[in-house]
């Protein structure tokens, strides 16, 4: 394979297995595509129109993966007042980084529900820097003391660096600052909007089970992020704050923590998506040096409820897409060695295995991971996710076994062999390229 492959070029690759992304695989199948796929199927069917390309042979075709649910704060510990800390071009250099990483992992493109992607992401298009295509809510919207307020540093410090230089959160109480909240965002050009409607871990005061925001103030930022054709995706762990951001519109609910078969009922009724983002309580536990003493305390009572939730969800058939809410820039050298990556980007697939261990088949954890995933940006979501004719050519070359049955496979970059973004190589023979 070469990397001089231009845009608007055809490319054929044949693969023993293709996984789509939705529906089952193809076995012994070809991909033809420029920018986007022009035909899939079985080789022995292939149109005497591609015939003469030459053949790229992988084991596996699969879409690129999704993270659903990441940040790129580009900060060294879990801590909401640790990104008011970091200084912008410090954390600009680490995101570079982190972006590289999460591509070089087969993360072709990213929900970013807070973070710098979306004063970066122009980087990554125009090639400058190596990343997945990032589509992000820009500041995760808070109510003063929540979920998203820095509460060690004085408040109208934190609302100046908001407004002087863009600080990717965002502080507002009642319903006239709220809507006003998402057209800020709006103005910044996020592609979904993101509610903190109860109170989380990273966070010092609040609790994970309280609800944030009122119900005429969630149904006023819905209602202004609809008329943008927006989604709304909310943070919640607490069941009243679950309940609350369904019944106000929102579309696809964070964690879930302690979610029931009431709160399962209503997602499915709208047609709400759950983002479990396992990872988030899986590799905090095994992090605690990232964590201030009383965040650590709020996450050990969480995880304790958040792994029998999801397989409730997983049993109860509500949509999953899978998010793994990575946060934290590079290796922390003061960790043990086993332990020193897991909250680090490039290691996002390790939620497809987490989903699998909730319950998932690893064909059900990688259509999590792709065409659901790209399905939570609603009338915002780009055609990224399935190997399909008509969708942007993100497509990734796997080896090392079978996808199908052993998820662990494409948790090991080096098996990642080959990446193409819209139909150009990234990756090649494991190596990532520009």
């Amino acid at each position: 394979m070469s990397n001089d492959v231009s845009l608007g070029s055809q490319n054929r690759i044949d693969a023993a297995t293709i996984i789509p992304g939705r529906g089952g695989p193809l076995q012994s199948a070809s991909c033809i595509f420029d920018t986007r796929i022009l035909w899939v199927g079985s080789t022995s069917d292939l149109p005497e129109q591609y015939r003469h390309l030459e053949a790229h042979n992988v084991e596996t075709l699969m879409p690129g993966l999704w993270d659903a649910h990441v940040h790129y704060f580009g900060a060294r510990r879990i801590s909401i007042d640790e990104i008011y800390r970091t200084p912008p071009a410090a954390a600009g250099a680490r995101i570079a980084e982190d972006l590289r990483a999460t591509l070089d992992a087969g993360y072709t493109s990213v929900r970013e529900l807070g973070g710098w992607g979306y004063q970066i992401k122009d980087a990554v298009n125009e090639g400058t820097i190596l990343g997945p295509s990032i589509y992000s809510s820009v500041a995760p919207i808070s109510m003063t003391a929540g979920h998203g307020d820095a509460h060690n540093t004085p408040l109208p410090v934190v609302k100046a660096a908001i407004e002087s230089y863009g600080l990717p959160l965002y502080i507002c109480d009642g319903v006239d600052e709220c809507i006003k909240a998402v057209r800020q965002q709006l103005r910044r050009g996020a592609a979904c909007i993101k509610v903190l409607a109860s109170g989380g871990c990273t966070s010092l005061l609040d609790d994970p089970e309280h609800r944030q925001f009122s119900d005429d103030e969630l149904r006023a930022m819905v209602a202004e992020a609809e008329r943008s054709e927006r989604i709304v995706s909310a943070h919640c762990h607490g069941k009243a704050g679950i309940m609350a951001a369904l019944k106000a519109g929102c579309k696809t609910i964070e964690h879930g923590t302690y979610l029931d078969e009431e709160c399962l009922a209503l997602m499915k009724s709208l047609n709400a998506t759950l983002n479990p983002t396992r990872n988030f309580f899986s590799a905090g536990l095994l992090t605690r040096s990232l964590w201030s003493a009383p965040s650590y305390a709020k996450l050990q009572h969480a995880a304790a409820t958040h792994l029998s939730a999801y397989k409730l969800a997983i049993r109860s058939g509500v949509k999953i897409a899978l998010g793994t809410d990575l946060g934290v820039s590079g290796s922390i050298p003061d960790l043990e060695p086993e332990n020193a990556t897991v909250f680090s980007h490039g290691s996002n697939a390790r939620e497809l295995v987490l989903a699998v261990q909730a319950g998932m088949t690893p064909l059900e954890a990688i259509e999590a991971s792709t065409i659901n995933s790209c399905e939570t940006l609603g009338p915002q979501a780009p055609k990224k996710g399935l190997v399909d004719v008509g969708w942007d050519a993100d497509l990734l070359g796997v080896v090392g076994g079978d996808v199908t049955r052993d998820i662990e496979v494409v948790t090991r970059a080096a098996n990642v062999r080959c990446i193409w973004k819209a139909g150009r190589v990234v990756k090649e023979n494991g190596r990532l390229i520009r």
